[in-house]
């Protein structure tokens, strides 16, 4: 195959629709659930919530054990792990009630915990296969190209979820969902290693392609040879940009998560759409994202080429965007419509979508021998919007309405865009002490 890191970048995105699916499935079964399990708003937003505690620590352990042991060991593990507790989330809360003093909740709390920790690794694994299979001049594409799965799994969940409610039950879609999951894992086992120069399908122009050094910048890094970095993993926290970059990285996934887990409710709450509706309601808000998320990587890469200078191409990229998206979830509780709601949430979010590859280029660029372990610790941070937002959202509905949420996702983005303009792409920072430090240890 002539482009064999393009098929290997389509099934990372295969992969990150089936991710988006499994997890967002939950919000279009709340209606059965909830009365099923007399769940109250502040009781299914734990719910919702919990997803994000074990994502938090599996996006940081993944990031680590993919520079370590290899990006495909760590797909191997944790698809496996995910489609397993995305197929038991259907037993849930009867093994809550048998196992935890008759509490529902507490099983959904551990299966749905067991399952974040399971898909966190995913992104910061995407990124440590992208600084091993990634040539340099295209980091920003093939990072949109694995972030695509996000939005257009999102954007399938609704059809999906709606339609497999519509034919069977909420345990039963779980089960399905699961299974596929565990398909694809079997595939990606024999289609994957860890370094194109370990893979018969890729050809020796493609891969002098991928290792060629005449596009970098003077800023720039390139991967040695797939090796991990003698740094420790602290010294992220040693690097202004990186921290930076991780803060607005958080603003993106806040609005992801409120639109992934309380657009239904929302719909149905306060416009009374029936389950029926959700199927093509649920997909609007996704819709500009898919287009914007491939048209931001690309749009980074142009600017790179042309200005030669990555703070514009990337740091400038987000800082606009998250503006952007903040005017529009500004707007949203000024719709007197559900076409004017719509319109702005889907409008704000692919705003929100177009600089989402910013986020990883920004490490490629900084310490690409240190994707897997840097991208974990950024996943972290960020993710802690996959327990606020949800979680938050229950508290803000029940005291001030609906439009209190919108008005919080305008807070968060604002901060994501204040932290994007102290971000100074490839500015690796190390003192004598860290000099010391490097020379004496190892990554870990």
């Amino acid at each position: 195959m002539k482009n064999y890191r393009y098929f290997i970048m389509g099934m990372i995105v295969f992969m990150t629709v089936i991710n988006y699916v499994d997890r967002g499935a939950l919000s279009y079964a709340q209606q059965e659930m909830i009365k099923e399990f007399g769940f109250d708003a502040i009781s299914w937003g734990a719910v919702l919530g919990f997803f994000g505690y074990g994502y938090l620590f599996g996006s940081f352990f993944g990031g680590l054990l993919a520079d370590l042991k290899g990006p495909k060991f760590v797909w191997i593990v944790a698809g496996t792990a995910w489609s397993i507790f995305e197929l038991a989330t259907a037993f849930a809360g009867e093994i809550g009630m048998m196992l935890f003093g008759g509490s529902a909740l507490a099983g959904f709390a551990v299966f749905r915990i067991l399952f974040g920790l399971a898909e966190g690794p995913t992104f910061s694994t995407i990124n440590r296969t992208n600084a091993n299979w990634a040539a340099t001049k295209e980091r920003g594409f093939s990072a949109s190209l694995g972030l695509l799965g996000s939005p257009l799994g999102a954007l399938l969940t609704a059809p999906i979820a709606v339609g497999l409610l519509s034919i069977t039950n909420w345990r039963m879609m779980f089960i399905i969902l699961g299974a596929i999951g565990l398909l694809w894992v079997i595939t990606w086992s024999k289609v994957f290693t860890n370094l194109p120069e370990d893979n018969p399908r890729v050809s020796k122009e493609e891969l002098a392609l991928i290792r060629s050094k005449a596009d970098l910048l003077p800023n720039e890094k390139l991967v040695e040879g797939g090796s991990s970095s003698t740094k420790k993993w602290y010294h992220f926290f040693k690097n202004p940009t990186l921290v930076f970059n991780a803060f607005g990285y958080f603003a993106l996934q806040y609005i992801t998560f409120l639109l992934l887990t309380w657009t239904p409710k929302y719909l149905q709450d306060v416009y009374d759409f029936e389950l029926s509706s959700l199927w093509y309601l649920g997909m609007i808000p996704w819709v500009g994202a898919c287009f914007t998320v491939v048209l931001g990587g690309k749009l980074s890469d142009y600017l790179r080429r042309k200005t030669g200078n990555l703070r514009i191409a990337r740091s400038g990229l987000a800082v606009v965007s998250l503006f952007l998206t903040a005017v529009c979830f500004l707007l949203i509780p000024t719709a007197d419509s559900i076409v004017g709601v719509m319109f702005w949430m889907s409008i704000g979010n692919a705003f929100n979508f177009l600089p989402n590859s910013v986020y990883w280029s920004v490490i490629l660029d900084t310490e690409p021998n240190l994707a897997g372990t840097f991208g974990g610790i950024s996943h972290f941070i960020c993710n802690l919007a996959t327990i606020i937002a949800p979680t938050l959202t229950g508290f803000l509905v029940i005291k001030y309405g609906y439009p209190s949420m919108f008005t919080a996702a305008v807070v968060a983005t604002l901060i994501g865009m204040v932290a994007m303009m102290f971000v100074k792409p490839g500015n690796s920072v190390i003192n004598n002490k860290q000099k010391g430090d490097i020379a004496s240890g190892s990554n870990l």
